[in-house]
């Protein structure tokens, strides 16, 4: 599990992680710079053999409309969000393509799909990363590769708990479904996507959003 900065909250992931006889770990770098990726995923090959599976499930949102945006904050959700899946997925095809097997799954958001006011370097970036995924399936596909994306909705987490109550009831008005979604549904999908009864689906998406798209 990767992380970039807290390290409070990667302690305690990684607690509940390793139960139950699971090992799990963590490796902080920040998934926009690219010799840092390079020297994580290196390290993993070096240490494991392989890699099956990456998530790319990094992403930060610097919202404001466009006029009225700062040049950085448009370049570091560019930075994160889209080169970050770049960086990524490029350094681990060399070892899937060895094995002739890897599930590469991109998470993106309905903003990719829809637009959303004051998102534009968010919608840019997520609906970047679709397109990614829909190119790179066809790259990878007789490697034994899939590329898929998920599309999490509204769901609860730590973010949703702070959101204004105004804000939460305009966007349970748009979802047919009228609840946010959980952890455990968008983790459902993406495990999924990366098990061998998914082996025959790439370039495709999967929405967890009640309906919202």
């Amino acid at each position: 599990m990767n992380y970039a900065s807290d390290d409070k909250s990667a302690e305690e992931a990684l607690n509940e992680l390793n139960t139950g006889g699971n090992y799990a770990r963590t490796i902080k770098a920040d998934v926009s710079d690219q010799q840092q990726v390079n020297e994580m995923i290196d390290g993993i090959v070096r240490e494991t053999g392989r890699i099956d599976i990456l998530v790319n499930n990094a992403g930060i949102i610097k919202d404001g409309l466009l006029m009225l945006m700062p040049d950085s904050n448009w370049h570091r959700v560019i930075e994160v969000n889209l080169n970050g899946v770049y960086y990524t997925s490029r350094a681990v095809l060399r070892t899937m393509i060895g094995s002739r097997w890897g599930r590469i799954i991109n998470i993106i958001s309905p903003s990719a799909l829809l637009g959303r006011a004051g998102q534009t370097n968010y919608s840019a970036a997520k609906g970047g990363v679709l397109s990614f995924t829909k190119s790179l399936a066809r790259e990878s596909a007789r490697f034994g590769i899939t590329v898929n994306a998920v599309s999490p909705g509204v769901i609860a987490t730590g973010l949703t708990r702070y959101m204004d109550e105004r804000v939460k009831t305009e966007f349970l008005s748009m979802i047919p479904a009228g609840r946010f979604g959980t952890p455990e549904e968008v983790a459902h999908a993406v495990l999924f996507l990366a098990s061998d009864e998914a082996a025959y689906i790439t370039g495709e998406y999967i929405s967890v959003d009640g309906g919202l798209t």
